[in-house]
């Protein structure tokens, strides 16, 4: 019970601390959401890219032709083991009817040259498509090797290119990530370490007194969580109105690339959980490490814990 009623304590001293120090903690959440809100910028921005790659992605055919003159048993043969590729997404049969009436087409006005001839000239194929382009060089030679394919037609350079791009892109992102979590780290561990010491007096009676560690600590970690879930409700906030507010100039550019924006409430729950994630992380680990390193730093007037 009186362990219950010290938490309870604690924990609003923790808060109320936010009050009395109310310029440095609105700075704090000011530059902490800040930098949520470029996380979340560069998360967004990586989401519509690698859509924008998926959609080339998805474009980038490969066809599969069989020996001209196959018999519908070493049609199927291909098909099977087409079928048994791990990286093949799909794969859609092109028969040589239909290529022949696509020749047809394509010739307008001229395709009665072909009047007198059949579709006998021409192969039957596939139409497929991959999971991972980073296998697809991989995935072709294989294609190559099966028995009865006379050809495959592919862009491996473009393959490539994508791939390097994708690549590319999340390298980025991680790095923009990784930078700002740890700036936010600084930032809330500087918080807690300033509020300290405008409480060294305080702090060193509560030790005189017989207080612990734990119940010296307690209050600081409660002000860094505090800090850190408002500053992630606000830089939620924040960037669905500036991903709403730039969602035209954004369409204009993706638009060119014949891409659509993301939606941003198909990503809001996993944005929603990472800030929160985030804020928890820095702010217990900076209120943590700031407080250990004051506590150590004080040695002389704050005795360990036993």
């Amino acid at each position: 019970m009186k362990k219950s009623r010290n938490i309870r304590y604690l924990t609003h001293e923790g808060i109320k601390n936010i009050g009395t120090n109310r310029l440095m903690s609105v700075a704090s959440i000011a530059v902490l959401m800040s930098c949520l809100v470029m996380i979340g910028s560069a998360l967004l921005i990586f989401f519509n890219v690698d859509t924008l790659l998926q959609n080339i992605e998805d474009q980038n055919i490969i066809m599969v032709f069989v020996d001209v003159g196959s018999d519908d048993a070493a049609v199927k043969s291909v098909e099977r083991q087409i079928g048994q590729m791990e990286n093949i997404q799909s794969c859609e049969f092109v028969s040589k009817a239909e290529a022949y009436n696509k020749v047809l087409e394509s010739l307008g006005s001229n395709a009665s040259l072909l009047s007198e001839s059949d579709d006998s000239f021409l192969p039957d194929g596939f139409r497929l498509t991959v999971r991972d382009m980073e296998q697809f060089a991989a995935t072709v030679s294989q294609l190559q090797s099966i028995e009865h394919v006379m050809s495959v037609q592919q862009n491996t350079d473009l393959a490539t290119k994508l791939a390097k791009v994708r690549r590319a892109v999340s390298y980025v992102s991680v790095c923009i990530i990784v930078l700002l979590f740890v700036v936010s780290l600084f930032i809330i561990a500087n918080t807690v370490r300033i509020t300290m010491f405008s409480r060294k007096l305080e702090i060193s009676i509560m030790k005189a007194v017989g207080a612990t560690n734990w119940f010296i600590r307690w209050p600081f970690l409660i002000e860094g969580l505090t800090i850190g879930i408002i500053s992630a409700a606000l830089g939620f906030g924040v960037l669905y109105l500036i991903y709403f507010l730039a969602s035209d100039s954004l369409l204009a550019i993706f638009g060119l690339l014949g891409n659509s924006l993301v939606d941003f409430w198909e990503y809001a729950a996993y944005i929603a959980a990472g800030f929160v994630i985030v804020s928890i992380v820095t702010g217990g680990i900076g209120s943590v490490f700031s407080i250990g390193r004051y506590l150590k730093e004080q040695g002389s007037v704050v005795l360990d814990e036993k």
